[in-house]
């Protein structure tokens, strides 16, 4: 029986590129934060960070980038019709907010005097508490 060459090359091609695409982007935005949208339709709105999307580098953010979509009732006791909901807007187009001014800073990362890792705000110096 005649082997395939094509398959085995196929196979391996596919898994070092599905590996790349499983990387996870790193970010210093998690999940709670309060954050100012830089760039886009709804360029200066704040809100809070719904859910992070670490594969895809997006984030979703309360109140910011509002679709429709056309939901059907999946049970009896539900409603059926157009509800809205905020999309997922990319990493690079939101800023952390810093705590003590509540303008948009950049992030920096300290070790604390007990040995964990904290956010710095680059403005101001002060720490970003973890919202969890």
């Amino acid at each position: 029986m005649r082997i395939l060459k094509q398959r085995r090359t196929a196979k391996k091609r596919n898994t070092i590129r599905h590996a790349i695409n499983v990387e996870r982007v790193r970010t210093k935005i998690t999940a709670g934060d309060t954050v100012r949208v830089m760039r886009g339709e709804d360029k200066g709105k704040t809100g809070k960070v719904l859910r992070v999307f670490l594969k895809k580098g997006r984030v979703t953010v309360e109140g910011v980038n509002i679709v429709k979509r056309h939901r059907k009732a999946r049970r009896p006791d539900e409603q059926s019709g157009i509800i809205e909901m905020p999309a997922p807007v990319h990493l690079s187009n939101v800023m952390l907010l810093d705590p003590k001014t509540g303008e948009p800073t950049r992030v920096r990362a300290r070790i604390d005097t007990d040995g964990t890792k904290e956010r710095v705000s680059a403005k101001s110096g002060d720490a970003i508490p973890r919202n969890r």
